[in-house]
């Protein structure tokens, strides 16, 4: 095929690249995003969701009404299973899939309005708000965080186009992009990645693994999550999360998308 055929093939596939953050790109009906929590029909006695849960990340409080309900989504794998066991309807999954948390505690919702805080402190977004070069480790993951940070350097994502690029060595990076509960065969390699990293430097856990240690949280093998040994900058909860969630919670953390 000559250069000229070549150009024309382009011109006829036309820009691929997806518009966001201009606008959302079309997010499928069955996506898990944000729970919404409407504790004013549970009762006291049922826990039905609680013994549906299969990773511990649901609890409940002593009152009925609200309050009673606690969702930690840093466990939450969002199989689903309480909003499908909870005979009131008082769990329900939203298409929100802004999930994303500067800490740990504010991944812990209940039936108030949640609002996830997520920026970096001033000096540090100067730093890093214009470039932002990370190294991904898989610590134990099962591939699906993986593979969901790999969409996004794809033609459709085009995360280098924010200035964000996922890089080979931790010599060249400015962070870390955690998967899996830290397993102990990764636990040092792990580590080492970060002491190879070279200061100021973030950490990003990405999925339930790698905040909590997700299914595998109590294993004797397994470490729940990367926070055990490492200061976490960002917790981008799911399993796995989507792509979309992922850069939200990046572009976020820089300061890159309005409040």
């Amino acid at each position: 095929m000559s250069m000229l055929q070549h150009l024309l093939v382009r011109l006829r596939q036309g820009h691929k690249t997806q518009a966001y953050p201009k606008s959302l790109p079309p997010l499928p009906p069955r996506l898990r995003g944000l729970p919404v929590l409407d504790p004013s029909a549970c009762s006291l006695e049922c826990d039905d969701c609680v013994r549906a849960c299969p990773s511990a990340a649901l609890s409940l409080g002593e009152q009925a009404g609200a309050g009673r309900l606690n969702l930690d989504l840093g466990r939450c794998v969002f199989c689903g299973a309480c909003e499908q066991a909870c005979p009131q309807g008082c769990i329900h999954f939203s298409g929100n899939h802004q999930l994303a948390s500067s800490t740990r505690e504010a991944l812990c919702v209940d039936s108030r309005v949640q609002r996830l805080e997520v920026e970096l402190e001033q000096e540090m977004r100067r730093l890093f708000g214009r470039a932002l070069k990370l190294r991904q480790v898989s610590a134990g993951g099962c591939n699906a965080c993986e593979a969901d940070i790999n969409v996004l350097t794809t033609i459709g994502w085009d995360l280098g186009r924010f200035g964000i690029d996922v890089v080979a060595s931790p010599r060249h990076a400015d962070g870390l992009i955690v998967t899996g509960p830290v397993t102990e065969n990764m636990r040092e390699a792990l580590l080492e990645t970060y002491a190879a990293t070279p200061s100021p430097k973030l950490v990003i856990a990405v999925g339930a693994c790698a905040i909590s240690g997700g299914l595998f949280a109590g294993h004797e093998e397994a470490h729940d999550g990367v926070g055990a040994f490492l200061p976490v900058d960002l917790y981008i909860p799911g399993c796995p999360p989507h792509p979309l969630t992922i850069l939200d919670g990046l572009l976020r953390l820089l300061g890159r998308l309005p409040a």
